[in-house]
């Protein structure tokens, strides 16, 4: 398996954080690579991209000012494997990697992932109070599969509401 990259530059107005890798991702080397998630049907269903983008063309996501990263780089077959230590420290880590691209927004995929990487019990989806820096932080709810509480048009409505936005 190898280190999934970052797809990040300077200012983009949203960067995506996901959870933690998948093992299909970590596998590609491209994020939410497992044919279930439904991160770039929302992507393309919200309107931030024109169409629906293959894992593989992750890079594309620059031309539109978007981005991704995770909160902790492990691997794992679900997010729940990871300790509140892992997430703790990778969020420290993501908080150095806003302040270094300064996004407009930081979209964090999974509010029990913020809640837990940001000792923030009372998170909700949506837009939060903390920033980073200058950077707003909005929480999305977790696109995968296994994510039964949201459907497609409910995770891209998610979506929309901070496209509407940023």
């Amino acid at each position: 398996m190898q280190a999934l990259p970052d797809v990040i530059r300077p200012g983009l107005k949203v960067l995506f954080c996901g959870i933690n890798p998948g093992l299909m991702s970590a596998e590609t080397g491209h994020h939410f690579a497992r044919p279930g998630n439904r991160f770039w049907p929302a992507l393309e269903q919200s309107g931030f991209t024109p169409r629906q983008l293959k894992p593989s063309e992750q890079d594309e996501l620059l031309e539109y000012g978007l981005g991704i990263t995770n909160v902790v780089d492990k691997p794992s077959a679900r997010a729940d494997e990871l300790t509140r230590a892992e997430l703790v420290a990778g969020g420290e880590s993501l908080v150095s990697k806003v302040l270094e691209a300064q996004p407009e927004w930081l979209a964090v995929l999974g509010v029990t992932a913020y809640r837990e990487a940001f000792a923030d019990r009372t998170a909700a989806i949506g837009k939060q109070d903390r920033t980073i820096g200058t950077t707003r932080v909005w929480v999305l709810p977790n696109p995968s599969g296994l994510n039964a509480h949201y459907t497609l048009p409910k995770l891209a409505e998610a979506f929309a509401e901070l496209r509407r936005v940023s």
